[in-house]
């Protein structure tokens, strides 16, 4: 094995996934299955049309205890944290002092002096030393990353499968961004009604000794169902359809949420300040001098992250923060897709504009996102 492999750590489901030949890779310092036999097509249709698992292990988990939680949580993240009910969750961020976003996270609400914050892979340290930073004597974080595996169930069968596992109608039960308590063969498990793919499912908080045992569950009653493991190109191209951004790409420090798209978890009106709060207030009433937009290429070709956007005139506007040919919107559209950061006055629909793939001028349409909805119930 190369030194480089050998320095990653790896999640409880490692050997699950050599079992199933799971094509291993670095990301965000772990060693993650990017595809299995299947092949990355198979898996993002299996997850449109019947269900997927995905090992999510590599996510952090963060907790935050005491009197105070809410108003501290309220202070370090853009959405309002007092607005939470008990067993609820909420799509939320980090912002820094100039709007931009450290990382985006999920806060979960136990009761309102226990919650829980799911973080990014590749963040999950830096969003620890920021918050420690900001602790108060009455809101005691921890990090309990350690103490979680997690198992991602997608797709429109997903609640077929946990009725089979769990016994309950989790479908009906939790309503989506809530959550339950459970144990799962005398062991506790959270099953939250989220997710990153853009159809129904849950994501599923399990103790990483009985990681294991639960995937392998999971891929057995489901098999009649057409169960597949999925790696992490997969995961992309799914989240891609959606819009939903990715930390890195569509998110960093450097561009504030409002330029991400993500107006609608900044809440100004929240009682007390919160950090980056005069920027993302004034961005929010205002604009910001830049976009996410989404687009096809007119053209044949593929504009990836970094690829340059020019106007008609030939001045750069921006940058392309995702983009590929996903297999369901590819197989309609016939055209690649993507996601780009462009001045706003340049993000108006079917605004054309230019990619300049490998020095060449690709035409490409500025469009409605998502590409992607999923199916009516």
């Amino acid at each position: 094995m190369s030194k480089v492999m050998s320095d990653l750590r790896r999640t409880p489901l490692y050997h699950e996934h050599l079992k199933s030949e799971g094509k291993m890779v670095p990301f965000a310092g772990w060693e993650m299955p990017v595809q299995y036999p299947a092949g990355l097509v198979k898996e993002h249709e299996c997850v449109r049309e019947n269900v997927g698992l995905f090992d999510v292990s590599h996510m952090g988990e963060i907790e935050v205890k005491g009197g105070g939680a809410i108003a501290y949580l309220d202070y370090v993240t853009c959405n309002s944290v007092a607005s939470m009910k008990d067993g609820q969750a909420q799509y939320s961020a980090l912002p820094n002092p100039a709007g931009g976003v450290i990382d985006d996270i999920i806060v979960y609400r136990f009761s309102a002096e226990h919650f829980l914050l799911c973080v990014n892979a590749a963040n999950a340290d830096i969003d620890f030393a920021w918050l420690k930073e900001h602790e108060r004597s009455d809101a005691e974080v921890t990090n309990v990353s350690d103490q979680y595996a997690q198992i991602a169930v997608q797709g429109p069968k997903a609640f077929q499968l946990l009725e089979r596992v769990f016994g309950r109608a989790i479908g009906i039960e939790v309503k989506p961004f809530w959550f339950v308590q459970d144990v799962w063969r005398e062991s506790p498990v959270i099953i939250a009604r989220t997710g990153y793919t853009g159809e129904d499912g849950v994501e599923i908080f399990v103790s990483p000794e009985k990681a294991g045992e639960l995937w392998e569950v999971l891929l057995q009653k489901g098999e009649d169902l057409g169960v597949l493991p999925c790696g992490l190109g997969a995961r992309d191209s799914l989240r891609l359809e959606v819009c939903y951004p990715l930390h890195g790409h569509e998110l960093s420090p450097e561009i504030s949420a409002i330029e991400s798209g993500l107006a609608w978890i900044v809440k100004p009106e929240k009682k007390g300040d919160f950090i980056g709060r005069s920027v993302l207030e004034r961005e929010k009433s205002e604009g910001a001098q830049r976009a996410l937009a989404g687009f096809y290429l007119e053209e044949p070709g593929i504009a990836r992250e970094g690829t340059e956007v020019h106007s008609l005139d030939g001045r750069s506007i921006g940058t392309v923060t995702s983009g590929t040919r996903t297999p369901t919107v590819g197989k309609r559209e016939g055209k690649a897709l993507g996601l780009m950061l462009i001045e706003r006055k340049y993000a108006e629909l079917d605004t054309q504009l230019y990619a300049i793939v490998r020095g060449k001028n690709i035409a490409l349409r500025v469009v409605k996102t998502p590409f992607y909805k999923k199916k009516a119930a």
